[in-house]
C-alpha cells in the first residue's frame, strides 16, 4: 500500500525497491538464538515484533503459543508475512504501520522485539517509538532489541550506542543486560530490557 507519506520518503522506496527484486538480505528467515533461547524459558502471552519483516521471528513466537503483533512499514513484507504465516496455520495480526506511530495498538503486551529497526530511524521518531513501546508494554514486560553499533554506512552515520539506548529508554525501563559482538565486522548489541 503506497501511503501519502510515502511519496518522499527515500528509505521506504530503497526497501520497496529491494521487496520488488527479491533482495533482502536483511531477511534471513532464521530466528537468532538469543530470541529462541529467551522465549524457551518464558511464558508465552502476547507479543509484538517490530519491524517484523516477512514474519520470520513472529512465527517463531507464535509456534511457542504467543498471540503475535507484527509491524512493518513494508506492505510488501507485510503481505510475505502473511502468505507464510497462512501457510503455516498460524494466526498472527500483521499490520502495515509505522513503528514510531503505533496509536492503533492497545496492550498491554508481555514481550516486544525489534531486531534491526530503532536504529534505523531519526532521533524524533526514536523518542516517538521509546514512548509508544513504553505505553504498550505491561509493567514487568519484557523488550528485546538488537542493534547496531554507531558506523559509517553508505556515506551517513547509523547505529545506536549503548548510552543512546540507556538515554532513550531510562524513563521508563530498566536495562537487564546486553551483549556487544558484531555482525560481518561491524559492531552490534542486544539489549534485554524490563518496562518499569
Amino acid at each position: 500500500m503506497l501511503r501519502w507519506q510515502n511519496l518522499f520518503n527515500r528509505r521506504w522506496w530503497m526497501f520497496a525497491w529491494h521487496y520488488l527484486r527479491g533482495r533482502t538480505p536483511w531477511d534471513t528467515n532464521v530466528t537468532p538464538p538469543e530470541v529462541l533461547e529467551f522465549i524457551r524459558e518464558a511464558p508465552p502471552g502476547r507479543a509484538l515484533d517490530l519491524g517484523c519483516g516477512t514474519g520470520t521471528n513472529a512465527m517463531a513466537l507464535a509456534e511457542r503459543g504467543y498471540q503475535v503483533t507484527g509491524v512493518d512499514f513494508s506492505a510488501q513484507a507485510i503481505r510475505a508475512a502473511r502468505r507464510k504465516a497462512a501457510k503455516a496455520g498460524l494466526g498472527i495480526d500483521f499490520r502495515v504501520g509505522d513503528v514510531a506511530r503505533l496509536d492503533d495498538l492497545s496492550g498491554p503486551y508481555d514481550y516486544a522485539l525489534d531486531i534491526g529497526c530503532l536504529f534505523s530511524l531519526t532521533a524524533k521518531d526514536r523518542a516517538s517509538y521509546a514512548a509508544g513501546l513504553a505505553r504498550l508494554l505491561r509493567p514487568g514486560g519484557w523488550y528485546m532489541l538488537y542493534a547496531w553499533l554507531p558506523r559509517p554506512w553508505r556515506g551517513k552515520n547509523t547505529g545506536l550506542s549503548p548510552d543512546e539506548v540507556r538515554t532513550l529508554f531510562s524513563q521508563d525501563f530498566k536495562e537487564e543486560k546486553i551483549v556487544v559482538g558484531e555482525e560481518k565486522g561491524h559492531g552490534s548489541a542486544w539489549y534485554w530490557l524490563t518496562r518499569i
